[in-house]
């Protein structure tokens, strides 16, 4: 029996690669989920995946207040509320800071990082109604190491990160549980096809998005803290709080091809 049978999982970014991954892994874990995104059509398909009852559907936009009300109006109606709590949705933001327009900056921010704290904020009474509950970000590398043609993204899963460790310290003493679990990068539709060719020169590792959830269930199930999943990034990111101008040194060496892709 899983540790997650029978509970149930309000899962956002279920529309996404990596959600609909985790969706699906999660079902398989016994757990009914909430699957929450942007595309309407693509969450009824992954919903008619699984017998029926088992995924419900809910469109939402986070970086909205009208989609955050929206969903917490619509989990507050449920019989049945959620205990566990994924934030997989986010916003990708590939290129040079200086070329990002201030909307699009504003939209990355609103997506991977407000969005998400503000959910947290009103979703935390409703998941402190159950035992064990939980809220879990799915985070990024990126959230450790930034990268040159990720700032403003790595900036958004930095800000993640340490809200998802001061929740954790600040709920130390409470059976509320917070976890930051890290994927490397993945073959989802997530990447613009400029950051897939730098991957490619690059010869940058990228998981199966299966896999990745496979991973991100049984951490969620294990109630680990933190997890960072790939070898080498998960010695880099150790690195890079340690000894961030060795990583400065290494990142200089690949400018040229980061800036070349970056304006193709």
């Amino acid at each position: 029996m899983s540790r997650l049978t029978g509970r149930t999982v309000l899962l956002t970014g279920a529309s996404g690669g990596i959600g609909a991954a985790l969706c699906d892994a999660l079902v398989a874990a016994d757990a009914w989920v909430i699957a929450v995104g942007r595309d309407a059509a693509r969450l009824d398909a992954i919903a008619a995946r699984h017998p029926p009852g088992r995924v419900s559907v809910v469109q939402a936009d986070l970086a909205t207040d009208a989609g955050r009300d929206a969903l917490v109006a619509s989990v507050s109606r449920r019989d049945i509320t959620p205990s566990v709590l994924v934030l997989a949705h986010a916003m990708g933001g590939f290129g040079l800071f200086e070329d990002q327009s201030a909307e699009a900056l504003r939209a990355l921010v609103d997506t991977n990082l407000t969005g998400a704290l503000l959910l947290i904020h009103a979703l935390l009474p409703t998941l402190r109604t159950h035992p064990r509950p939980a809220v879990v970000a799915v985070g990024s590398t990126f959230g450790s190491l930034a990268f040159p043609g990720f700032a403003a993204y790595s900036a958004t899963k930095f800000g993640l990160r340490g809200l998802m460790e001061g929740l954790s310290r600040e709920h130390a003493d409470s059976g509320l549980r917070f976890q930051y679990l890290s994927p490397r990068a993945t073959r989802t539709a997530f990447n613009t096809p400029q950051a897939e060719a730098m991957n490619r020169e690059m010869k940058v590792a990228q998981d199966d998005p299966d896999a990745v959830a496979a991973r991100l269930v049984a951490a969620i199930a294990d109630g680990r803290r933190r997890l960072q999943i790939g070898w080498p990034e998960c010695l880099f990111a150790r690195l890079n709080g340690v000894l961030p101008g060795l990583i400065d040194r290494n990142l200089r060496g690949q400018l040229a091809i980061v800036r070349r892709h970056a304006r193709t």
